[in-house]
């Protein structure tokens, strides 16, 4: 069947390609290609199972499928005739080859269009079919479910059934025994009503006495309500001058309160006040007991001397008799030793104004070594500057002479001449400490030459018998030397910490 309509595509497409009147010649190129293509297009549209210039094939399928008696193979043999006598139609129409092999390229582009076209739908529907039996399947188990549970649904109805069968027949019970029980209840009630009716006779009369009770008591009533409202008004008023005595009670106390804020005010100042004076006078009895303290051990110490004194006078009460010459020789001494003293004293006091000038001299020399040391240290950043700059120099003319000279050394007497900054320092230092061992000197001087002139003073004060006014001033003096002592070793040792 293959074979027969090949055949009959191969001499359609030779008639198209020649003509209906002219004979198929073969010999030409153009025919052979154009006879090639088109049996090409036959064979693959025949795979695809379609046939060019076929339009109208549903419909002829349909009439075949309609048509249960004919033969499919001579409806498509019928229908295939149709489509390539209309193709060779539509061909002849046509010139020349050229616009017959167009016309037929279109036809073939067109049928592809439709060949995909169709592969698309087909893939949608195949889709959608896929998509169709899922929701089949869904449903089917839905279905199912829905069955089950219908089911379920019946035998819960007919337990319901049977339950609501057994409530009808328990309400029929129930209410038939409680028409039964309010049978019973009402036949009760008529009997107590007539006993109540019984009772309301008899106690008829007895409420008619009530009646006059209660109007003799409602009098009495009225009466102690009016004195009950006269006793009302009195406690009003009761209440009221209650009022205003509390009233002027609370100003009163507001009073009291305000006077005892200014009694407390005036308390607290005045307790401020002692408070201070106490912690003064604290401090003033501290005192006190610190200078009684020292008195005690003044008068301790005059004890001693007067019981010392009282056995030289017992002992002296012996030997009196023996030694009054003596004595009158004695007293003749102390004239003399009191002349003495007075001398001393002059010159204690002298000796005290000389050292009062050391020290004022003392203080000028601090002041005069101080700048001194400025200046020293000033000297020193000189200096050191000058240092600075005559190496810069050096190093200089150094350069200068390499430049100059390129390899010539400078003449070694020129080298000996410039001394070296560790020699100049050298020197610097030991001028600085020679001044130094200078002033040591002399300080150490002055402190010999008022050492000694303390010592002599001190022999001629104990050798006369001093008064006690003088026990301070001498005290003071001794003060003073020290003083002057320690500030005289102060600068003395300045300098070496500051070499140091």
């Amino acid at each position: 069947m293959e074979t027969t309509d090949v055949c009959e595509i191969d001499v359609a497409t030779r008639r198209i390609v020649g003509g209906s009147d002219s004979p198929p010649e073969l010999d030409s190129p153009c025919q052979e290609e154009v006879a090639e293509f088109a049996l090409g297009l036959c064979c693959a549209e025949e795979e695809r199972g379609e046939t060019p210039g076929r339009e109208d094939s549903p419909s002829d399928l349909g009439e075949a499928e309609l048509d249960p008696g004919g033969d499919p193979k001579a409806g498509e043999d019928k229908a295939f005739g149709k489509e390539v006598v209309l193709l060779m139609q539509a061909l002849n129409s046509l010139a020349t080859p050229e616009e017959k092999l167009a016309a037929l390229c279109k036809k073939y582009a067109d049928l592809l269009e439709e060949s995909r076209c169709m592969q698309k739908r087909l893939k949608a529907l195949q889709k959608k079919q896929s998509q169709i039996v899922k929701e089949k399947i869904h449903l089917q188990g839905e279905h199912s479910k829905a069955i089950l549970a219908r089911s379920k649904l019946e035998s819960l109805c007919r337990e319901l059934q049977r339950h609501n069968k057994t409530l009808k027949e328990e309400n029929a019970q129930r209410s038939r025994e409680y028409e039964e029980q309010r049978k019973e209840a009402m036949l009760h009630f008529q009997m107590t009503l007539s006993d109540i009716e019984v009772q309301m006779e008899q106690h008829s009369s007895h409420n008619t006495k009530l009646r006059q009770e209660n109007m003799e008591l409602a009098e009495k009533l009225k009466k102690l309500i009016e004195q009950y409202e006269l006793r009302e008004e009195h406690i009003d008023k009761v209440f009221k001058h209650k009022e205003l005595q509390q009233q002027l009670m609370d100003a009163k106390l507001q009073r009291i309160t305000e006077m005892m804020k200014e009694v407390e005010e005036k308390q607290q100042r005045e307790r401020d006040f002692l408070l201070k004076d106490a912690t003064e006078s604290r401090r003033k009895c501290e005192l006190m007991k610190e200078q009684e303290t020292q008195l005690k051990q003044q008068l301790s110490l005059y004890m001693d001397k007067f019981e010392e004194f009282q056995s030289t006078l017992a002992k002296s009460n012996e030997v009196f008799t023996t030694f009054r010459q003596e004595m009158e020789k004695m007293t003749k001494k102390i004239k003399k030793l009191e002349k003495e003293t007075t001398q001393w004293k002059t010159k204690w006091e002298s000796n005290n104004q000389a050292l009062l000038q050391m020290a004022e001299e003392k203080t000028l020399r601090d002041g005069h070594f101080k700048a001194l040391q400025g200046k020293l240290e000033l000297l020193e950043r000189l200096c050191r500057a000058l240092q600075k700059e005559r190496n810069d120099l050096n190093n200089r003319l150094s350069l200068l002479q390499e430049e100059g000279d390129k390899g010539t050394t400078s003449p070694p007497e020129a080298q000996r001449q410039e001394p070296s900054e560790e020699e100049v320092e050298g020197e610097e230092g030991e001028e600085g400490e020679e001044e130094e061992e200078e002033e040591k000197e002399e300080e150490e001087e002055e402190e010999e030459g008022s050492a000694q002139g303390d010592g002599q003073e001190t022999e001629a004060i104990h050798q006369a018998p001093r008064p006690p006014e003088l026990d301070s001033s001498s005290a003071a003096t001794h003060t003073t030397t020290t003083a002057t002592m320690t500030t005289s070793n102060q600068p003395a040792e300045t300098p070496t910490t500051q070499q140091d």
